[in-house]
């Protein structure tokens, strides 16, 4: 059997929930073989980020040169990049790079602290995108607007497709009540809603996303396909969650599978 092959280029989380650690184990759940670029090391855990190490923008595009030399690259996702300098630096080594690129635009720690200094760095990155995947802070952020509200969110997609080039799954899990994450491609729109679970820690959860993803077009999967996929992965990994010693429940990986039944699809 041939394995398809993905590459994450995002930090490394030493609590294992999110970045680098998260993608390569859900690569591995879709059954596709992860390669990693690590843009920055952070000490981390389940309650917050201590401390960011980044590495040169050198040293990253050095890693991506090695594995686009020794694989054949399916599909590729952008993390955590932490320096505007190396969100640059990435975009130009992805210049010439043919296989879908995913960009998962991490602008902050969900439990606080900037995870890049440049926001308008993205500039160069984003319109290589094959898709975006912001929440709505990072949207705001990337429109140079307030706070969205779910009214705004079509509008605010499609904004954010038409400057960059590119299909946008903006990710409505701030919203009150039960959630709505809504794709703006080229043949318009989509909506899915799905039940909150609570009582699960949600660190990680975007870079799951984005990660399943990535996996699905990786393995020849259409863009609505994957995005409906990737968010009934995250959908299943927060209602099967992993429980820790004393009892924190985490995101279940390796226990998700990319099943959308669970979503309830709104054609815009």
């Amino acid at each position: 059997m041939i394995i398809p092959v993905a590459l994450t280029i995002a930090g490394s989380d030493s609590g294992g929930g999110a970045g680098v650690q998260a993608d390569l184990r859900t690569f591995a759940r879709l059954g596709v073989h992860g390669t990693a670029a690590i843009t920055a090391v952070t000490a981390q855990n389940l309650f917050g980020v201590r401390e960011v190490s980044g590495l040169e923008p050198t040293a990253v595009t050095a890693q991506i040169a090695a594995v686009l030399e020794g694989f054949e690259v399916g599909a590729v996702k952008t993390g955590m990049l932490w320096r505007g300098a190396t969100a640059r630096a990435v975009a130009d080594a992805l210049g010439r790079v043919g296989a879908p690129l995913v960009v998962d635009p991490v602008l902050s720690a969900t439990r606080g602290g900037p995870l890049l200094d440049e926001v308008a760095a993205l500039s160069a990155l984003l319109p290589r995108a094959a898709l975006i995947t912001p929440n709505l802070d990072e949207a705001a952020a990337l429109l140079g607007e307030g706070a969205l509200a779910e009214g705004a969110m079509e509008r605010a997609a499609r904004d954010l497709g038409r400057r960059h080039g590119c299909a946008v799954l903006l990710k409505g899990g701030h919203l009150a009540g039960d959630p709505v994450d809504l794709l703006s491609w080229e043949e318009g729109i989509v909506r899915w809603r799905h039940p909150r679970v609570a009582g699960v820690d949600t660190h990680g959860t975007g870079c799951v996303l984005s990660a399943a993803i990535t996996a699905l077009l990786a393995r020849g999967h259409g863009l609505v396909e994957a995005c409906a996929g990737g968010l009934g992965f995250v959908l299943q990994a927060l209602s099967r969650p992993t429980i820790l010693p004393g009892g924190r429940a985490v995101l279940g990986i390796d226990q998700a599978t990319p099943d959308a039944s669970l979503l309830v699809r709104e054609a815009g």
